[in-house]
């Protein structure tokens, strides 16, 4: 019964669903070996923002001696790149899903389609509202932080690393940064689901009971500011250039990545690329649920962690039911 699937979904993974074995006792090293692995090698979300960085740094950055003053010049030359990033990744993933369905429902966990109108949402429909907030508020919040660390590695407020000085850590910063990600966003989550902050800043993204790839940087301006916030560890935790450009694109294309609503792309009938998580698919359906991610335990800790399993759900109810009756 404990590894029973849950019903209401087009397509459920392989539950129970498991956390970063780094996190778990007794380690098991090969398990640890497979689980970097599998999401690093050998074509993955993270190698291919890495790779994004890379050419936006060596093509399309404006160098610091030039981010030193602040200028409208190098300022729109970063927002435009970032426009156009956002607008591919999340634009492309949209056209090839849900407007021309190339995969069907195959592998697509929620079975019903994204809502087209809707009262609750800006403009009046789910999509038109997701890119409204992602490229009117989402870009410019991003390329702002962008903005703040150039100018602030370029005038010396912000420590900076060179591949020269300590080539071991400029790549394991690369590891670093998702699993600083998985700490900051479960407990930024955790005080956006706070009432106040809910209501009146959280619930704009919570419009999206089911998500596309439009909904994952669909957020109110303040949740922004505190969502991408996570690039000021760098004024404490020295990084190059290249770090920041990928940290900051790690968390905003993979926002779009992650809400595909689809568990990977097909080719040839083989995954060859993964995408969006059952795992946050469910807080979207289900609310009070995986505020984290599965890299780190948090969700586990604190009694919110839904595994996928039918039993899991009953355990996700009574929660809610207590939660409710407080």
């Amino acid at each position: 019964m404990s590894d029973a699937p849950l019903k209401g979904w087009n397509h459920v993974p392989d539950v129970p669903l498991k956390v970063s074995p780094f996190f778990t006792w007794p380690l098991r090293p090969m398990d640890m070996l497979r689980w970097v692995w599998n999401s690093w090698f050998l074509i993955t979300e993270k190698l291919i923002i890495v790779a994004i960085a890379c050419i936006s740094f060596y093509w399309f950055q404006p160098p610091l001696e030039e981010t030193k003053t602040l200028a409208f010049g190098w300022i729109a030359e970063m927002y435009v790149r970032n426009l156009v990033l956002m607008t591919a990744v999340a634009g492309g993933l949209h056209l090839y899903f849900y407007t021309f369905t190339k995969q069907g429902q195959k592998l697509k966990y929620d079975p019903r389609p994204l809502m087209k109108n809707g009262r609750q949402f800006t403009l009046g429909g789910q999509i038109r509202d997701n890119i409204f907030w992602t490229l009117g508020s989402g870009v410019g919040v991003w390329t702002a932080y962008e903005v703040l660390m150039f100018w602030a590695m370029a005038n010396g407020y912000a420590p900076m690393l060179t591949w020269a000085a300590n080539p071991v850590w400029f790549v394991v910063m690369f590891l670093f940064i998702p699993l600083w990600e998985s700490f900051y966003f479960y407990w930024i989550h955790r005080l956006l689901h706070v009432p106040f902050l809910y209501k009146h800043v959280h619930a704009l993204h919570h419009r999206n009971v089911n998500v596309g790839p439009w909904s994952g940087l669909s957020m109110h301006p303040v949740e922004h500011i505190i969502y991408l916030g996570t690039v000021l560890i760098h004024f404490v935790v020295a990084a190059h250039p290249i770090h920041i450009l990928f940290h900051l694109q790690y968390y905003t294309l993979t926002a779009a990545t992650t809400h595909t609503g689809f568990e990977a792309l097909v080719v040839k009938d083989e995954n060859r690329l993964k995408l969006g998580t059952f795992h946050h698919q469910m807080h979207h359906r289900y609310f009070e649920c995986n505020y984290g991610s599965l890299e780190m335990p948090w969700d586990k800790f604190f009694g919110s962690f839904h595994d996928g399993t039918a039993e899991s759900n009953e355990r996700m109810q009574e929660r809610r039911k207590r939660f409710m009756s407080q």
